[in-house]
């Protein structure tokens, strides 16, 4: 399909308008939204909560009379479905555009297909695939949760050059500088949910909060803070109970010997937090996978890992990590030092688990690295970027 240098730049314009709900439109998509005719823009729009409008009808009410034969420009696929809001199909065909181009297909099984259907069997011109890529990216948590029911799971870890994420006594505060610090902010506000492990929270007593120099535009729904914690060892006087927002603390049945233990303390922390108990592990720990099961079932969307190497090691070791995100400071911490993840002893080095570089660029002294888990087939190498 053929767009045009104009239909390009509309798109780009709308992906720059989602981007604007990058931190408040959980657990919704973020969308985008321009209304054009004869070569001019005549509204915009975001999604900029749950509940409030969508980009469309944000858009349509900026372009009034002027979106009758217009074109519609939309990051995802316009829903036809009644949720929060009414279906954004109807308000379109009620402005009587002409044409709507969409990037991506909405994943939600209400949805998907049905918007553009409803929209050609009254005459609109629909196109699709226009910056897909781009589009998909933005909202990678919410494509994962409609298809797999569970989050997209990025794991953040603060190291050394030699891979060291804390000294032998356990000191790490701080490993990374200022800017490194403010960007994991950054990750943190755009995350439905931040999930640590009972040993960093007996370890560090962490906020798990949101402490951004500059607050996003408008107010956001407070992160959820989650715990793993199979026996309940999250003291009652943690900082995370102190601030505003949801504590989920998740547990694993105990055996019978431990249950009058796990009682006493489950009735506790449950005047400080919701607790959950899952069936264990082989091991009598939290599942990981029935953790995620559950969080998707939340409406969480990405969730943030900040954790110790045994937790770091248990989600890469079960292969639930979507990307991992390395801020590497250029310090030397030596072999005592902590490691960044404790996984199983290896034999044969084609065995270590792999990883494709999405991203590596300086912040402040320090380097952020991103990657993803390299699921290509054996002897597949990745495309170079030869710009």
């Amino acid at each position: 399909m053929m767009f045009s240098v104009f239909d390009r730049d509309a798109m780009a314009r709308a992906l720059e308008l989602a981007a604007r709900g990058l931190e408040t439109a959980q657990p919704n998509p973020r969308v985008g939204c321009v209304i054009a005719r004869d070569g001019r823009i005549v509204g915009e729009g975001w999604h900029a909560r749950a509940g409030e409008a969508h980009a469309e009808v944000m858009a349509l009410r900026a372009a009034g009379s002027d979106a009758a034969g217009a074109t519609a420009y939309v990051t995802l696929e316009p829903c036809a479905h009644h949720g929060r809001t009414p279906p954004c199909v109807d308000a379109l065909l009620q402005a009587q555009v002409a044409r709507v181009v969409f990037a991506v297909a909405d994943p939600n099984p209400r949805v998907n297909g049905l918007g553009a259907r409803r929209l050609r069997e009254q005459g609109v011109q629909v196109e699709s695939g226009l910056l897909a890529p781009e589009a998909h990216a933005l909202n990678e948590g919410f494509f994962k949760r409609m298809r797999a029911g569970r989050p997209w799971v990025r794991v953040k870890v603060a190291m050394s050059l030699d891979g060291r994420t804390a000294l032998a006594n356990g000191e790490s505060r701080w490993i990374t500088g200022a800017a490194a610090r403010e960007d994991v902010q950054h990750w943190r506000a755009r995350s439905s949910a931040i999930l640590t492990g009972v040993g960093t929270v007996l370890a560090d007593d962490p906020r798990l909060d949101v402490r951004l120099s500059e607050p996003p535009s408008g107010p956001r729904l407070p992160l959820l803070r989650v715990v793993l914690d199979s026996r309940l060892r999250t003291p009652v006087d943690a900082r995370l109970f102190a601030l505003p927002g949801e504590v989920m603390l998740v547990s694993a049945r105990p055996p019978p010997e431990l249950e009058t233990a796990h009682a006493l303390r489950l009735a506790s922390l449950s005047q400080r937090a919701t607790v959950v108990t899952l069936q264990p592990d082989p091991c009598g720990r939290v599942s990981l996978p029935m953790t995620l099961d559950l969080l998707g079932g939340r409406e969480i969307n990405e969730l943030w890992v900040e954790a110790g190497p045994r937790l770091a090691g248990a989600l890469l070791a079960e292969r639930l990590v979507d990307e991992l995100i390395l801020y590497v400071a250029p310090k030397l911490f030596g072999p005592q030092a902590r490691p960044l993840a404790e996984l199983p002893e290896l034999t044969q080095l084609q065995d270590a688990p792999g990883f494709v570089m999405m991203e590596a660029r300086p912040i402040g002294e320090d380097l952020r690295v991103r990657l993803r888990p390299d699921r290509r087939p054996l002897g597949q190498e990745p495309a170079m970027d030869r710009r």
